[in-house]
């Protein structure tokens, strides 16, 4: 097998100290800061499961209610962390085409306890289930893409009932903020940084918020966001749907453009686009109109513009939303991102940010390993890859004797008794009380 000097898996050894040391200074405590790192390599480690008790064996600790002080308890400067993962992402990703994208994620959920949890629809099952929703924001760029912020999702079940809310620890002055208004609120915050970001993305559930479009708008930024088939748009002829407009255009009002590379070859589609008004927005306003090559089937993208730009750049833009979705898999197969077991509201944003931070840390060293590494023969270096090398090489498992392991097998086995005398204990007054 032909070696391949360039990739350089101990030299991220060092990478990650340095992207670790970056962030002690939103740990006041010397213990937090060690104990942020054992977080970060055991969500990138190659456990089956990730919780606080495989997390603490597998960082060689005796017991894991460090682990879950620290999510639950410890002092962290939250909101400095969010600007760290996102000054981190972006000072090596960023670019001046850079796309914000935003999109939604659920975690399926038993009970209802869990902070956000309710009966809703959510795009990972597929259909309204018990589950959790979260807004995610991701930075794209020509150079690489990853989660830079997120927001629970509330549901107005939660909103609407104070004692379950203060039960699973949500702020007393938490207001209730529909998906696409968390959009808004994380887009600005990220664009008031400096964020080099020229256009947003994002589907049906943000491009059919006007308050959203125009919020955009007023700040100078394209976007190119999904609308339904049935979304009335305003054109010179008056009011239609987009999808009359669709079945009306002639052969000649199409043209061919690839949405980008996918797994299996360029993403080619039939595109068209019209000039529209969307209430009194500046700039320029399109529907854009995606029709498949091979059943004919339609997307629609409601697009503006400060100035006028090629349909060519519309659709590299509308190409890119699914970075997002990349990113999710990617968070969830590599860092976790989904496998939180926590019920309150600081242990849940504590979890899924440090899943974010090593996501981020294997996206920025991908895309930094791959200025510089030939790629003749070989396909570039994915997040995947760098993930399994940085595994295998600069996290080595700690040394682990047989009595290490029957004392966590006899600590597990203790809690599950614990745990099933009290669901039993539970039962029973229930049972008194009916």
């Amino acid at each position: 097998m032909a070696p391949c000097p360039s990739v350089d898996p101990d030299g991220w050894s060092a990478g990650f100290e340095a992207f670790a040391a970056r962030l002690d200074r939103r740990f006041p405590r010397v213990e937090s800061r060690q104990r942020m790192r054992r977080f970060l390599r055991g969500m990138m480690s190659d456990l089956q499961r990730v919780n606080c008790w495989t997390l603490a064996q597998r960082m060689g600790e005796d017991r894991p209610g460090p682990m879950q002080h620290f999510l639950s308890k410890a002092v962290w400067d939250d909101d400095g962390l969010r600007s760290d993962l996102r000054d981190y992402v972006t000072e090596t990703l960023g670019h001046p085409e850079g796309v914000l994208v935003i999109d939604e994620t659920g975690d399926l959920k038993k009970g209802t306890a869990t902070i956000g949890v309710q009966r809703q629809y959510t795009g990972t099952a597929g259909r309204i289930e018990n589950s959790q929703v979260a807004v995610y924001l991701t930075y794209a760029s020509p150079i690489g893409h990853a989660l830079i912020d997120n927001a629970l999702y509330m549901p107005r079940s939660w909103m609407d009932d104070p004692a379950r809310r203060e039960a699973a620890g949500a702020p007393e002055d938490l207001a209730f903020a529909t998906k696409p208004a968390l959009a808004q609120r994380m887009i600005e915050k990220t664009v008031d940084a400096g964020v080099q970001a020229r256009w947003v993305t994002g589907d049906e559930v943000y491009g059919a918020n006007p308050a959203l479009r125009a919020a955009l708008a007023r700040r100078g930024i394209g976007s190119v966001l999904a609308v339904a088939k049935s979304d009335i748009v305003t054109t010179k002829a008056g009011p239609k749907k987009a999808i009359d407009l669709a079945v009306t255009l002639p052969d000649n009002a199409w043209n061919r453009i690839s949405a980008g590379q996918g797994a299996k070859g360029e993403r080619l589609y039939d595109w068209a686009i019209i000039g529209v008004t969307d209430g009194d927005l500046p700039g320029h306003c399109y529907l854009m109109i995606r029709r498949s090559i091979g059943d004919g089937a339609y997307a629609f993208y409601r697009a503006q513009s400060p100035t006028s730009v090629p349909l060519r750049t519309l659709v590299r833009v509308a190409g890119i939303r699914w970075s997002v979705e990349d990113d999710f898999q990617s968070c969830k197969e590599l860092a976790a991102l989904d496998e939180h077991q926590v019920r309150r509201w600081t242990p849940w944003h504590r979890w899924t940010m440090i899943a974010m931070l090593a996501y981020a840390f294997l996206a920025v060293t991908t895309a930094r390993a791959r200025k510089i590494e030939p790629a003749e023969g070989l396909i570039p270096l994915t997040v995947n890859e760098v993930r399994h090398l940085f595994v295998e090489v600069a996290m080595p498992r700690p040394s682990v004797t047989k009595a290490f392991l029957l004392a966590w097998s006899w600590w597990r086995r203790h809690r599950q008794l614990l745990a099933k005398h009290c669901h039993y204990h539970r039962q029973a007054v229930k049972l008194q009380l009916n």
